[in-house]
């Protein structure tokens, strides 16, 4: 039986070879996104994942397991591009890429451990259709955060928000890889 680790290794791997395999082609192009650009990405994503949901079909060929896989790498980036300074250069070299996918990953992956070991791994019980509202709910946070100067009182802060999103689109490939 495979475990939630190896499970959540798999699906990040095969999300990083798309990411790396696109910076290889397009370079670090998304370097230029702001943040609310990042999440407004993520948000076509997971809203068309919610109205394939709610219609119970689809007219584009791209299945919601890519778009699941398109918010995991978009988290990343939104990720990558908090924690770089400003004046880092557009294009980074892919090596560098690499290691900052490893790295944030990592982190998250970290949080999904701790979470787990508190909370039962309730995540299984959770349908797609939450993990998709809590990624929604998530982005609103990230938007209502921007309109704040970036300011919260008492919640965490954006780099929080994208983990979570990140390990609930995990969770969504991990149970739609087991039915």
């Amino acid at each position: 039986m495979t475990t939630t680790n190896q499970q959540y290794d798999i699906a990040i791997n095969s999300c990083k070879d798309i990411f790396l395999k696109k910076a290889s082609d397009y370079g670090t192009a998304w370097r230029v996104l702001r943040t609310i650009s990042i999440v407004d990405q993520i948000f076509i994503k997971a809203q068309r994942i919610r109205t394939i949901q709610e219609k119970k079909q689809q007219k584009v060929a791209d299945d919601i397991t890519a778009e699941f896989k398109g918010i995991i790498n978009y988290a990343v980036i939104g990720l990558i591009q908090l924690a770089l300074p400003a004046d880092a250069p557009e294009e980074l070299e892919l090596q560098q890429v690499a290691a900052l996918y490893d790295e944030n990953v990592s982190t998250a992956k970290r949080l999904m451990q701790d979470k787990n070991h508190d909370y039962g791994e309730a995540w299984r019980s959770m349908s797609q259709e939450s993990f998709v509202d809590l990624i929604l709910m998530k982005l609103q946070r990230i938007r209502q955060i921007l309109s704040n100067e970036g300011k919260t009182l008492v919640s965490e802060g954006i780099d929080a928000n994208y983990h979570d999103i990140l390990n609930y689109a995990v969770f969504a490939l991990i149970l739609m890889a087991e039915a």
